[in-house]
């Protein structure tokens, strides 16, 4: 059975990122895709559009990171007591 690989890096930071911040690309550069943060940064976000549709995946958790992991944990693991 195959299991997804899963990113250490917090969903809710990403998530906080694309809203607050993803016209500059700031959710691409957290999640390691600087190529693609740049060209964020050099298209205002794709015109808008492209971070409402990262802004979704990465809401429905199927936003990945460099290495093709999901960003998928509401915060990275291990920062909490009994967090996954």
């Amino acid at each position: 059975m195959n299991t997804p690989d899963y990113s250490p890096k917090s969903r809710l930071v990403a998530l906080l990122f694309c809203l607050l911040l993803g016209y500059w690309g700031v959710h691409r550069f957290y999640v390691g895709k600087a190529g693609t943060g740049i060209l964020m940064i050099l298209t205002l976000g794709g015109f808008g559009i492209w971070v409402l549709i990262d802004f979704i995946m990465i809401a429905i958790g199927s936003f990945t990171d460099k290495s093709g992991r999901f960003v998928f944990y509401w915060t990275e693991p291990g920062s909490v007591p009994g967090g996954a």
